[in-house]
């Protein structure tokens, strides 16, 4: 359980930083606003990229912290810029170094109850909140960052999306 999550979690949220700092330096380059970048959207229903990047740390922190039984960490969800996401990221990998496989190992059978924000409740098993939910929302997100920045001109590929797998 641990090794499919929180290395995986890491692995792809230090992509999604390098992503962020090659947004950064190509708004910067071409005096394109920050949060006319922030605010874009593959379709007029779908969450800005700013959402999709708050949205794919919520859902690491949720299953981490869920399945090993720790706080989950709380944001203000109030970032405007790349560097205030880009730190969120940092704090979401320093909240999963502090997650320990042996508190992830052995919870596929855990009983976890999650209450969504609009009221609904749902119940899980750990195996099925991280396979069901938590991996698919989790790459949902980052993949759709991901083409939301490549959508604006950044020259980004695979690689940059994969990011660096943990030591």
């Amino acid at each position: 359980m641990y090794t499919v999550s929180v290395p995986v979690f890491m692995q792809h949220l230090n992509g999604l930083a390098g992503v962020i700092d090659k947004a950064a330096a190509h708004a910067a380059a071409r005096k394109i606003n920050e949060a006319d970048m922030l605010n874009m959207r593959l379709a007029p229903d779908m969450f800005p990229l700013v959402r999709q990047i708050r949205a794919a740390t919520d859902h690491a922190c949720s299953a981490a912290g869920r399945l090993s039984g720790k706080e989950l960490p709380k944001f203000a969800n109030d970032e405007t810029t790349f560097a205030q996401l880009k730190d969120r990221i940092g704090k979401t990998i320093e909240f999963l170094k502090g997650v320990k496989a042996g508190e992830v190992d052995g919870t596929e059978e855990k009983d976890i109850s999650i209450t969504f924000p609009n009221g609904n409740t749902r119940q899980f098993k750990g195996m099925g909140l991280l396979l069901g939910n938590s991996l698919p929302n989790f790459f949902f997100h980052t993949t759709t960052a991901y083409d939301i920045i490549r959508q604006c001109g950044v020259e980004i590929g695979k690689r940059d999306f994969m990011g660096t797998p943990p030591a």
